[in-house]
């Protein structure tokens, strides 16, 4: 098999491909050296829920889709001009056994069907550890400091711990390998045990200058883990973008369709690729506040099924209920601080889907051509005489969005969704307010983890959008509104698939450093800017939201006192 050039040659094309693996898809990009993406596809994958908040996946189904994604972006393209390739994914749990073989994460000691076994992925939604996060957070040891204070269900730890007292005999005993997932597709391109920096100190409480901390695997019940010095979960890291091994392995290679040697970027989690593909874009001449100030400024937020919140600082800034500060987990030589939100798209999917008018607009999305989230914003600009009425509509209906417990700023993952302000309505109108409800309680969200970062020191004055929901007009609007900042959208869409690229693009020593490929491969698209109209609604719909959750607590404390 021929191996990759060191050099393409003059007037050669160069291209760097980007893998995103999702929830519920992977998609792939061809990408130029200047960051237009050529060609793009997407398979959807298998997500199992067998009981409530287990969600399953299969490592073989991902990277199979992965490899024929990638053949379908490159198909009639000289491959030796494919220069690097950049995966991200999910930041979900993978068990392998010594052979490399798939070890099911569910109970596997009965008869079951055929393809259970497969099932060796923990998603990163998963909450089956909920029980053994909490008392993780209770031992109050000082990694978790980085992690904002509390331990959340959907990092490595308590996964790993539930595995552990739950399925001893099985997965536990026979896992020689636990990855997370973007880890796991460098191995399968390389071979290589070498993790991503990313992954390991965002979600397995890892220390680039220290490495892991025996004190906290033995305080939490897996000082095991610590064997043959932490052979299952990683005993060497690399940053993001650096080259992982020798590149692609001739296995890989076939199964990829590319060439032997092909560069292989130390992966990310799939919101901090959509980081890179929107921070470092050029503002000169957009009037921007973040013009001439660095790139602690700016803010990405990612959002898509969940939705994430990114900032850097040149010094480390805790943030409680923000995950970080994570040193060169994005940026090298930055400190990363991560707010999020567990559930966004997937709330807007549930609030729409269960009520009973959305057949109705399936039916009118249907013979407009348009999506239903571009059909819900034509008919409420019908209900409304303009742009900032249209805002207003919600005066008297508020939501709290917690469906799916707290991820930022409150770390609380026994919060839970409520609606204020129902009516027996059950027409399309009710639909519609509903659906703009969640958008502004989605963005009120958003201004309150920006409100935790900026009190613990941050200085946020623009935000970067990517991700599916940045394709709403609306949620965008929304989210300048009610944050009362400038929101930037880049010229390149797809900005996940252009981060992961940077990263291949990094790792084939194109570009000297992972700054430099986001400077060259991403620009701005438009800006969308706040409505000083709807400052004054926005100031006291925050201060309805916040009250949700204060009455929410009430509530509890109320019926789990005594009788008297």
């Amino acid at each position: 098999m021929k191996s990759a050039p060191s050099v393409v040659s003059a007037g050669m094309s160069r291209y760097y491909i980007g893998v995103d693996v999702g929830t519920a898809s992977v998609r792939a990009a061809l990408v130029t050296q200047d960051g237009h993406i050529k060609h793009t596809a997407e398979e959807s994958i298998e997500i199992w829920e067998p009981c409530a908040e287990h969600y399953e996946q299969s490592s073989e189904d991902i990277w199979s889709k992965c490899c024929s994604t990638v053949k379908r972006v490159t198909r009639g393209v000289d491959v030796e001009c494919v220069r690097g390739i950049g995966f991200d994914a999910t930041c979900s749990l993978v068990a392998l056994d010594q052979l490399f073989q798939p070890v099911a994460v569910n109970h596997t000691g009965e008869r079951l069907p055929a393809g259970v076994r497969e099932r060796n992925v923990v998603m990163w939604m998963d909450h089956r550890a909920a029980e053994q996060a909490s008392r993780i957070t209770a031992c109050r040891h000082r990694v978790l400091r980085g992690v904002g204070g509390v331990m959340s269900p959907e990092m490595q730890p308590p996964k790993l711990l539930w595995l552990k007292e739950n399925l001893r005999e099985t997965c536990w005993r026979e896992a020689a390998h636990f990855f997370d997932l973007p880890d796991f597709l460098s191995w399968k391109a390389t071979g290589s045990l070498c993790r991503s920096l990313c992954t390991l100190v965002c979600k397995w409480t890892y220390s680039p200058s220290d490495g892991w901390d025996d004190s906290f695997w033995s305080a939490i019940g897996l000082e095991d883990l610590m064997e043959n010095s932490y052979s299952r979960i990683g005993q060497q890291a690399c940053c993001p973008g650096a080259p992982v091994g020798r590149g692609l392995t001739a296995a890989a290679a076939a199964d990829l369709g590319l060439i032997q040697g092909t560069a292989v970027g130390a992966s990310l989690i799939d919101a901090h690729a959509g980081g890179l593909g929107v921070m470092g874009a050029d503002v000169t001449g957009h009037q921007l506040p973040c013009e001439d100030r660095p790139v602690s400024s700016r803010m990405a937020l990612v959002c898509g099924t969940s939705s994430c919140h990114m900032a850097v600082s040149t010094q480390p800034l805790f943030v409680p209920g923000v995950w970080g500060p994570y040193l060169s987990a994005m940026l090298p030589g930055l400190w990363l601080s991560e707010g999020g939100q567990s559930a966004t798209g997937r709330l807007l999917e549930h609030v729409l889907k269960g009520h009973a008018a959305f057949r109705q607009l399936e039916e009118q999305a249907e013979r407009s051509g348009k999506h239903v989230y571009s059909s819900l914003n034509a008919h409420l600009e019908s209900m409304s005489a303009d742009a900032a009425q249209l805002e207003q509509l919600t005066a008297r209906l508020h939501i709290w969005p917690d469906f799916h417990g707290n991820r930022s700023p409150l770390a609380d993952q026994t919060s839970r969704g409520a609606v204020v302000g129902l009516t027996l309505s059950q027409t399309l109108d009710d639909l519609a307010l509903l659906y703009l409800a969640t958008l502004q309680a989605i963005a009120l969200g958003t201004r309150h983890i920006i409100d935790a970062m900026r009190a613990a020191g941050h200085d946020i004055t623009t935000l970067f959008l990517c991700g599916g929901l940045s394709k709403n007009a609306l949620f965008v609007q929304t989210h300048a509104n009610t944050t009362g900042l400038p929101v930037v959208l880049p010229e390149e869409r797809e900005a996940v698939l252009l981060g992961a690229a940077v990263i291949g693009a990094c790792a084939s020593s194109d570009c000297s450093s992972i700054q430099e490929a986001m400077r060259r491969m991403s620009r701005i698209g438009r800006v969308v800017r706040p409505n000083p109209e709807l400052e004054s609604f926005y100031r006291r719909k925050y201060a309805v939201f916040l009250r949700l959750y204060d009455h929410q607590k009430e509530c509890d404390a109320l019926m789990e006192a005594e009788a008297v």
